[in-house]
């Protein structure tokens, strides 16, 4: 049976860095962390999670509360739990999912919350133990999320770029931050470059966002483009569109947001998230906050990018020509 002393004398380390390591990963350097994670992989070792537990006054539970409909967002949670649980068996946590904000949460040392909406704020005084939500907020709790303002200007900008002079916001109907901020976004740019906004609001499903396009489509001339709050409103933009024979990617053009469907869908313009760079983060976060490191970096918000497909056309100098010089 491999010990901890065939770790040490494998990475040529004392036992005591091994511990600290497996113990308190956050007290190395991510250099010796290397070091010994790689020995103790050589040998396959395996530390005592039990014993770690009790050693450290610790569960080395983690619980997530997903608190939004698995329909209307999937497959989005499913790259942020895989960016969550691999960062979780780095530090020998183990991770429980639950779809409700339960009252008595139970044995864990701290939580991840997503979903939450203003009704559930409440709920959280019931929580003593470190928690941090995925997701920006009004209540001064600690999140992590993309810039949803940034996400839309630049998807905005671009749709402008590409020569588009008619540009409809298609939104979701809920009237929570990460909305209100896409929102501006767009609206920012609009007022910016003194074009007329529309906006229409409607549930997260393709399916809904399809039936609001074909019921509308008669008003919309050729060169629009529509701005989507995410990328399952577009793809059901997309979709009445191309059925009511509306060349898409040419007169016009759909972009979506959050970038979770690129490997099914290959033809949407999007704004792409890094869902799982922001599960590592949420777990780097929340470990620290129970091993009471420092709380200045808490609050931490990630820039998104353009991935463009033939959803929409290609940029044109008609947006420098007719624009730009404007806002100079």
């Amino acid at each position: 049976m491999v010990t901890l002393a065939d770790v040490a004398k494998e990475a040529h380390v004392s036992k005591m860095t091994v511990s600290r390591v497996i113990n308190h990963p956050e007290k190395v350097t991510k250099e010796l962390q290397k070091i010994v994670f790689e020995a103790m992989a050589k040998l396959d070792y395996q530390p005592n999670l039990a014993a770690r537990a009790l050693a450290s006054h610790k569960t080395r539970i983690i619980k997530l509360f997903i608190l939004e409909e698995m329909s209307v967002v999937e497959p989005y949670y499913m790259t942020l739990l895989v960016g969550i649980s691999k960062q979780l068996e780095k530090h020998g946590y183990t991770l429980q999912v639950t779809p409700k904000l339960e009252l008595n949460p139970g044995l864990c040392d701290g939580y991840i919350i997503t979903g939450l909406r203003e009704l559930d704020y409440s709920k959280l005084a019931a929580f003593h133990k470190p928690l941090i939500l995925f997701g920006d907020n009004r209540h001064g709790y600690d999140f992590v999320d993309n810039d949803n303002y940034e996400g839309l200007r630049l998807a905005t900008h671009y749709a402008l770029k590409c020569g588009y002079e008619h540009l409809v916001y298609v939104g979701t109907d809920i009237e929570e931050p990460f909305e209100l901020k896409r929102r501006q976004g767009y609206l920012d740019v609009l007022a910016e470059s003194k074009l007329q906004s529309e906006l229409y609001f409607c549930a997260n499903h393709s399916h809904v966002a399809a039936n609001l396009i074909k019921a509308k489509v008669a008003q919309w001339q050729a060169n629009t483009c529509f701005i989507c709050a995410s990328d399952r409103i577009a793809l059901g933009v997309s979709r009445a569109l191309k059925a009511s024979g509306k060349a898409v990617g040419e007169d016009f053009g759909v972009i979506g947001h959050d970038g979770v469907f690129l490997d099914q869908v290959g033809d949407l313009t999007t704004i792409k998230q890094p869902i799982l760079e922001m599960g590592q983060a949420l777990v780097e976060i929340l470990l620290a906050k129970i091993n009471g490191q420092d709380s200045s970096n808490y609050q931490r918000i990630y820039k998104s990018k353009l991935v463009v497909r033939t959803s929409t056309r290609k940029e044109t100098d008609a947006y420098a020509t007719n624009h730009l010089s404007d806002l100079s």
